[in-house]
């Protein structure tokens, strides 16, 4: 047996990575450096939208060639809706337990005290990226700068509300996006892996689509667009978003080929909740937002040549969180030191399919710590949130309940939920102080403050009901206020910008910035003004905000002391029929005293 000595610490220790022959699914290779690890996560694509599973409306040959040359698992289980899955893959942990509690709003956080599997592959040496849709936290400590991540270039909201050269942010810098979203972000991460071909890197890649606003190029569109009668304009532009899904992974893993890297690297690909529409789903009940069969399951698809036999099928539950531990023991990191783990390894399922499998239970819930807000899956069984029990064999469509005739696994089944809801309620429940926004983190300099995060008073209006990607409208007293809950981490002088839009005939308002006994003020006095874009790249009318080229001024400084207390923004002159349209404030710590 060679050995390997790769000097890497991992929570305070040395980490050996031994270079041995292993045999994996039958196959056998000796590898001279640690394993690199790229993972993909889609948004709301449903596990029908493969055509490998069947789906006769859709074309998916890259994610289908992925899946036969590795591992598929036949049942596997996500949350049913996105920030809570992403909370569980990156902590391996039920999301309950890690503070996220929504999707918007600052509810979407986990706690800083959480360990990420992006923290742990760095602290073992390797080079570490998140690419795409973060919605895990903006501001520091919350940012995947902050979380283990060296590099990332995407946005931190739960969606975004333009997929052509939008605003992004580029490791804490507002930058602009080059050309379709979904293509940009692989670019960047085909080029993070070409730069660091040399290290291990661990790359994760969270695709925006197919999330709405349902938007996606000619190219891809084309074909759909005569579907429209028979399946419908929303699913037709999820299909066409999949399909480009499709390419990207193509191509991205033709340049892990092209760099020969391919078989030394591990690549895994899921998806985040059920499809978001009424679509083919393999007849299960139940899209995004749903705990039934259909919004909970996503494939997971695990290929890695040099160890994993190809075309291998595992029909054992699974759920996100059990990727944390199966993904540090097939590359050998120690995960021990983080908090106890809900997730198990799957590694020796992949290493021998056919050893015996304990049975286990997976749980779904809801963000609400309410009653019926839980289901459970077994190997067999689901039991839904009203307590209604399925043969998940037998009635793949939760058609017919057998509680009648299983009451003994009806009764275990209600036990278990029973105890774990209470588990649930009070150790991580009973959270009713609204966490505060942080300002000037000691690790950034730079703290966006974005609309979403706000609450107005007075006639003031955000552009949507969901507050993602929206903005405010109809600034038009100067009894109107925007405010955020704040704590500032780091006392300074701190430059003030904003993003906004003001016709030249509503120039001159008189604007002020205040925090506690601290205050700017400061003039709108360049005119920027854009229409909505978006409604022309729409393949379907959309509900979120549409969204504008936002101009960007410096209000001026202001200084900012430690502390808690409500940031506030107020006009107290207004010339013009309205202030602003205002997308974000952005905060940089020019001096730290």
């Amino acid at each position: 047996m060679n050995h390997l000595l790769q000097l890497a610490v991992s929570f305070g220790k040395i980490s050996l990575f031994f270079v041995s022959t292993l045999s994996i699914g039958g196959v056998s290779a000796s590898t001279a450096s640690p394993p690199n690890v790229v993972v993909m996560l889609s948004d709301d694509q449903g596990w029908g939208d493969f055509s490998i599973h069947g789906n006769p409306h859709i074309s998916t040959p890259n994610l289908d060639k992925l899946a036969e040359s590795g591992v598929q698992f036949d049942h596997f289980f996500v949350c049913a809706l996105c920030a809570p899955t992403r909370a569980e893959f990156l902590t391996g942990r039920y999301f309950k337990r890690t503070g996220v509690r929504g999707v918007t709003r600052g509810k979407e956080r986990l706690n800083t005290d959480e360990m990420f599997i992006s923290d742990i592959f760095k602290r073992a040496g390797y080079k570490t990226a998140a690419f795409g849709k973060w919605h895990n936290g903006m501001q520091y400590p919350y940012h995947p700068n902050a979380r283990g991540f060296d590099e990332f270039y995407g946005f931190c909201s739960g969606h975004w509300a333009h997929y052509y050269s939008p605003m992004l942010d580029h490791n804490g810098e507002i930058v602009t996006g080059s050309g379709y979203l979904t293509d940009d972000l692989t670019e960047r991460a085909m080029s993070y892996i070409e730069n660091h071909k040399q290290e291990a890197f661990f790359v994760y890649l969270a695709f925006n689509t197919p999330h709405s606003p349902m938007q996606v190029p000619d190219k891809w569109w084309n074909k759909f667009e005569k579907m429209q009668d028979d399946l419908g304009a929303h699913t037709c532009a999820a299909y066409a978003m999949v399909e480009n899904i499709d390419w990207n992974v193509g191509r991205l893993v033709k340049k892990i080929e092209e760099l020969k890297l391919r078989d030394n690297t591990i690549i895994l690909y899921f998806n985040d909740n059920g499809p978001n529409g009424k679509r083919w789903n393999g007849g299960m009940k139940g899209k995004k937002g749903s705990l039934d069969e259909g919004g909970v399951r996503s494939p997971l698809f695990l290929s890695w040549p040099s160890k994993i036999q190809p075309g291998t099928k595992i029909p054992h539950i699974a759920g996100a969180i059990d990727l944390l531990p199966t993904l540090s023991e097939l590359v050998d990191i120690d995960y021990s030191g983080t908090k106890p783990l809900d997730g198990k390894s799957l590694k020796p399922l992949l290493v021998d399919s056919s050893e015996k499998w304990p049975e286990r239970i997976l749980y779904q819930s809801q963000s609400s710590f309410k009653p019926g807000t839980v289901s459970l899956r077994t190997q067999r069984y689901r039991m839904d949130s009203k307590g209604k029990l399925y043969d998940m064999i037998e009635d793949l469509g939760q058609e017919s309940p057998i509680n009648k005739q299983k009451p003994e696994v009806v009764k275990m089944l209600e036990d278990k939920a029973k105890a774990w809801s209470q588990e649930m309620l009070e150790k991580y429940g009973n959270v009713t102080e609204e966490r505060s926004y942080i300002i000037g983190h000691p690790g950034a300099r730079m703290t966006q403050v974005p609309a979403r995060d706000a609450k107005s008073l007075g006639g003031i209006e955000r552009s949507s009901k969901f507050p993602n990607a929206s903005y405010f409208t109809n600034w038009t007293s100067t009894k109107d206020t925007i405010e955020w809950r704040c704590e500032v981490g780091q006392s300074g002088i701190y430059k003030a910008e904003i993003f906004y839009t003001c016709k030249a005939e509503d120039l001159g308002s008189t604007v002020r910035l205040s925090f506690m006994d601290n205050e700017l003020t400061g003039k709108i006095t360049e005119a920027h003004d854009s229409p909505l874009i978006g409604m022309k790249e729409d393949r379907v009318k959309r509900k979120e905000s549409y969204d504008k080229e936002w101009g960007r001024m410096t209000l001026g400084e202001i200084r900012l002391e430690e502390g808690n207390g409500r940031l506030r923004l107020q006009a107290t002159d207004i010339p013009g029929a309205q202030v602003m349209d205002f997308r974000m404030l952005l905060l940089t710590r020019m001096n730290d005293s």
